[in-house]
């Protein structure tokens, strides 16, 4: 029986969580690639880091994985992201359910709008909206759809008391 005086164990749903949707959305972008190879040669986290400081080299720093280069701090930009905001989607569920509308399909659709149309333009991160190809866009919106939602179903099976163990 569910036990609801239980406190939701926010540490357990971002660590699971927060993986699992950098996986969901790194899956996401094999069949719907948001960038032209010429856009992704310095991808979107490869140039925060530059404007952040770091230098071309370290943020293009790769290690292999058969024979296959990983930009290895891209990838830890991509994860950090993603425990930062399922972190943030379970607190705010915890004290205003609005944000699991669509279970998390309209916190997808915020973050989308946040970083991609607003935030990362301004910082010349990105090009302007009206100056990223509409592919980008379809692929973007409906990634971060899909990765909130993983988010998503995290929040429910923790929620519902399910056994997590690591």
């Amino acid at each position: 029986m569910k036990n609801t005086n239980e406190k939701f164990p926010l540490y357990k749903a971002t660590l699971i969580g927060g993986f699992l949707s950098a996986i969901v959305k790194f899956g996401w972008e094999v069949p719907f690639p948001p960038r032209t190879p010429e856009r992704d040669a310095t991808n979107p986290p490869q140039t925060l880091l530059e404007q952040l400081g770091m230098s071309k080299d370290l943020s293009h720093y790769s290690y292999l994985y058969n024979e296959n280069a990983r930009p290895i701090f891209s990838f830890i930009v991509h994860f950090g992201f993603s425990f930062f905001f399922a972190w943030l989607y379970y607190w705010l569920s915890e004290r205003n359910k609005t944000i699991t509308l669509a279970n998390g399909a309209l916190y997808g659709v915020i973050v989308y709008v946040l970083f991609h149309v607003i935030i990362m333009p301004i910082m010349g991160t990105v090009p302007a909206p009206w100056n990223q190809p509409w592919e980008e866009h379809i692929s973007e919106l409906f990634g971060h759809i899909v990765w909130a939602w993983s988010i998503d179903i995290i929040r429910i099976y923790v929620k519902n008391n399910k056994p997590v163990s690591f």
